[in-house]
Parts: structure tokens; C-alpha cells; sequence
């Protein structure tokens, strides 16, 4: 691999000058393309690294660099105001890139519109149940309703990406933020720029000027880097982490698990759903098509969010065993032997059609039929959200979740909620738990969190939870970048400095 990398470098080396630049400016090489480039979407990790911070900025923002603290982004402080009100105060004499005036009216219409049911957008999965309502003070104070209350509304605010009061209920190719950076051209499939706006109310960012652009194989991302080519690819395998003066692994905050839609037959027997979480030899892919490092889940977070549950075991690996369930459901007239789909996402992550691939055929060794279709991520969405597809067979959807916030109110509705856009389940007892969870706090708040995941993993059997990921970056010499656990959703350039 090394020497295929020194190939592919040499390679990129002859065509020099194609990403020519000046000193302050970088190139990006993301593994996937952008198919939006919607503010509404930015919790999506692939618009994420484009936009979130850059051209659209959030109330607030968890603050990596001090132990993932709420900080102040456009609001500069809120208070609890009681009865499920949250009052921010924010920041003054702040300018969107069209060179209008930001004020609590944006972020009355930002709420509004991402909440509508008009509009799909990413980020409104994260509020769940909660009905959330914005009313302007003066222009720079705005109170924030939840209902029910909601005790971290602070920290949920970091995913409302706000945009001018006349932006219209639909998507944008042409986005108006806050942000430090101003989209200058998106070209599909092959780059975007963003140049650095002189009018913006931070201090400046060192890059003046960034180009995104997309390559599939980690070993021509990494490449890319070392023949000066690109400045930074975020995400590459660790088979081409290979030169410790430029490669860097950092915590990763996305779970791979196979989603399992329960209401589709023979999905909707615990047996069989069990089996196929028996059925995978977890060990197998740490240190081989995954790297050393990557940790077996038993919940759809990681360790570090509030309520983690030790007492939770990775299901055994035993072929056999899940066999033996298989017959016995098909003894009771479970139609065991349908074709399953598995459906992955093309370039997700590092090595993502091999481990498909592998997960396709250890489930095939425990006797389940699975056919593997690998989609672009516009594709699998359709499939990934509700209202799902009439008439769908049995289908496990190989995906990753991301969440850096600290708290499982970001992923628990939407996820596992029996109204959750993403929900493959439907119980009343996860039910109440999730809408008791959101609402409590302190001890309280853990305790019901630590159940939950308890609940969905041994009694319902919702998922099939594979993998706490770890990544890995290729970062220039010529510039000073940290990934962090947050790397993976963003990508701040003003987080990039030089050292010449």
C-alpha cells in the first residue's frame, strides 16, 4: 500500500498547477460529494464539512478545544427564563454575506423553516417530539419555547443553522449566512469554493480561500496531500496513514449499526433479528478492514454521552446459535428464507464496499439470503428516512450516525421513536422512555437514558449495532490543523493556520 501510495503521488505530482493557490489558500479532498449544499441540511456530515460555521452559523456551538462546553456563536448568552423559555441575547452589529442586518427576526424565520413540515430538512430530526416556537424581544433578544421543556435547549441550538427572514420554505443553491466564508461557485461532482468575506464580524480566519474537492479512494486523498496537491483530507484509511508527520487519528463520535425495519417480514420476529445480530464476528474487522482502535457498540452513541450503559454486552458471535433460531422461527411459519436487502453507502467511510461485503457474507454463513447494493447517499436517504417505500422487502441498511453533542437527545428520537424519521421500531415502553429522558435532568436524566439503551438493544433487538469508528487525517506540513471528535460533521477553516 505504501508503494501504491508513492505511485499515485508520483502521478498527482505531473499534474501540477491544477489546484495552483496562493499561500493563504487550501485545497480539501472530501471522500464524498456534496449532492446539497442547504444550510437546514449541515448536520449531515458530507454538507457539514462545507458549510457548518463556514458560510452558516449556529446560536450556539459545543467548544472542543475546552472539553465540548456550550459556547456562544450568534447568541452571547441565554438564560432560563422558566415554563420551557429559553431567552438569548445576540450579538450585535452581525452581517449576512448579502450584506443585510442579522436579527432576532432570522432567527424566528431559521426556526420556523426548518421545523417545516415544508421543507425536509436534516436538522429538525434532532428537536423529536419537541414543539419548539421563537418570539422576537427587540431585534437582539429572542425568547425559545419548548414544549415540552427542554433543559438543554442551549445545546440543541448548536444545530439550527440560521438564515435571512426572507430565505424561502425551500432549498437553496445559493446559501446566505453569517459565516466567515461566502459560497463563490459550486461546480457538481467536481468543486466548490469558499472565499473569505471582509466584511465579517469575527477576526478573520487565516485561509483566504478554500477548494473542496472529491475523490473516492483513500489511497488518492492521502496521495493528494503528499504531493502537494491538497492541503488536508479529513478522512482516509488507516492502510494509508503510513507517515507520522502528516497522519492523524482522532476519536471519532459516528456509530455503524444496520438499521432493521420491524414491521417488513421476517423482520418482525425477535428471533431472526437476534440472529442477525449473532451472526456478525465483530472482532474480526478491528485491526484488519477497520482500524485498531474501533470499538464494538452496544448503544447508537459513544461512551462519552451522558447515560452510557457498561452493563451492556456485545452479542456473541455464534453462527450456530443463530441457525438454530432461524429454524425455529421457520418451524413457526416466520418466512426466514425471504431475500434481505443490505444496502450500504458508496465511499461512507474508508474500506465501506469491502466491510459491506464481508457483513454480506457472515450473515449468509448463518443462513440468511442477502443481496448487497451499494448507493450513492441521495439514493440510500430515500430509503433512509420516513415515509419509507410501499411495498419494500426486508432490507438492513448499512449507515453510520454521528453524535458529538454529549447527550442522546440528539439521536434517540429519530432514531428510535415510533413517530422518528429514522425509526425501524415502534414500542410504547421506548416510547415513554425516550419523551421522559428528554425532559428530565441531572441524575434523572442519565438514569432514563442508561434504560433506554438497555431496552432497545436487549429487549426489543431494535438494530443491528456494529462500531464506534475511528478516523483518520492527512493534514499538509505546510498548515496547522487539529482533527478533533467533531472533525467528522465539521470542519471549521478558521480551525487551519500556517506555519510559513
Amino acid at each position: 500500500m505504501k508503494g501504491m501510495s508513492l505511485v499515485l503521488a508520483a502521478l498527482l505530482a505531473s499534474t501540477a498547477g491544477a489546484f495552483a493557490q496562493a499561500n493563504t489558500d487550501v485545497t480539501i479532498v472530501l471522500g464524498e460529494e456534496l449532492d446539497l449544499v442547504e444550510p437546514c441540511m449541515a448536520t449531515r456530515s458530507n454538507i457539514g464539512r462545507v458549510i457548518l460555521e463556514n458560510i452558516s452559523e449556529t446560536l450556539t456551538e459545543l467548544d472542543m478545544k475546552n472539553g465540548g462546553q456550550v459556547a456562544g456563536r450568534l447568541a452571547e448568552s441565554w438564560e432560563d427564563q422558566g415554563n420551557g423559555t429559553w431567552r438569548f441575547k445576540l450579538r450585535p452589529n452581525v452581517k449576512f454575506s448579502d450584506g443585510t442586518a442579522f436579527d432576532a427576526e432570522d432567527v424566528k424565520h431559521s426556526l420556523e423553516r426548518a421545523t417545516s413540515p415544508d421543507i425536509s430538512c436534516e436538522s429538525s430530526r434532532y428537536f423529536g417530539d419537541t414543539k419548539l416556537s421563537a418570539s422576537v424581544v427587540d431585534p437582539t433578544t429572542v425568547d425559545i419555547k419548548a414544549e415540552p421543556a427542554q433543559p438543554i435547549l442551549p445545546l440543541l441550538m448548536s444545530v439550527l443553522t440560521i438564515v435571512p427572514a426572507e430565505t424561502p420554505i425551500e432549498f437553496t443553491r445559493q446559501p446566505v449566512g453569517t459565516g466567515p466564508y461566502v459560497l463563490s461557485s459550486w461546480t457538481p461532482g467536481q468543486s466548490i469554493v469558499l472565499d473569505r468575506r471582509a466584511d465579517y464580524w469575527g477576526a478573520a480566519p487565516a485561509v483566504t480561500k478554500a477548494t473542496y474537492v472529491f475523490r473516492s479512494d483513500s489511497a488518492v486523498r492521502a496521495a493528494m496531500v503528499q504531493a502537494g496537491e491538497a492541503d488536508l483530507a479529513p478522512s482516509i484509511s488507516v492502510l494509508d496513514a503510513t507517515n507520522p508527520a502528516t497522519d492523524f487519528s482522532y476519536p471519532n463520535s459516528e456509530t455503524m449499526y444496520l438499521r432493521i425495519d420491524t414491521s417488513v417480514p421476517p423482520m418482525n420476529d425477535k428471533r431472526v433479528r437476534q440472529a442477525l445480530n449473532m451472526a456478525i464476528d465483530r472482532a474480526a474487522f478491528i485491526g484488519s478492514l477497520l482500524p485498531e482502535g474501533t470499538e464494538p457498540a452496544v448503544a447508537i452513541v459513544p461512551p462519552t454521552t451522558l447515560g452510557w450503559n457498561p452493563d451492556i454486552k456485545v452479542p456473541e458471535f455464534d453462527p450456530e446459535g443463530a441457525k438454530k433460531l432461524l429454524e425455529e422461527a421457520k418451524a413457526d411459519g416466520v418466512p426466514v428464507d425471504t431475500p434481505i436487502e443490505l444496502i450500504g453507502r458508496t465511499d461512507n467511510y474508508p474500506n465501506a464496499t469491502e466491510v459491506n461485503e464481508a457483513l454480506q457474507a457472515m450473515l449468509q454463513d448463518a443462513g440468511f439470503t442477502v443481496n448487497l447494493r451499494m448507493l450513492e447517499v441521495a439514493e440510500q436517504e430515500k430509503l433512509y428516512s420516513k415515509p419509507y417505500l410501499e411495498g419494500r422487502p426486508p432490507q438492513l441498511l448499512s449507515v453510520l450516525h454521528d453524535n458529538a453533542k454529549g447527550d442522546p437527545v440528539f439521536s434517540a428520537f429519530f432514531k428510535y421513536h415510533s413517530d422518528g424519521r429514522q425509526s425501524g421500531i415502534s414500542d410504547p415502553k421506548v416510547d415513554d422512555l425516550i419523551t421522559r429522558a428528554t425532559a428530565a435532568t441531572g441524575e434523572e436524566r442519565a438514569k432514563l437514558w442508561s434504560e433506554l439503551f438497555a431496552t432497545v438493544h436487549d429487549e426489543v433487538v431494535a438494530d443491528v449495532l456494529l462500531f464506534h469508528m475511528v478516523g483518520f487525517a492527512r493534514v499538509a506540513e505546510r498548515i496547522s490543523f487539529q482533527p478533533t471528535i467533531a472533525t467528522n460533521s465539521q470542519l471549521q477553516l478558521s480551525e487551519i493556520g500556517f506555519k510559513n
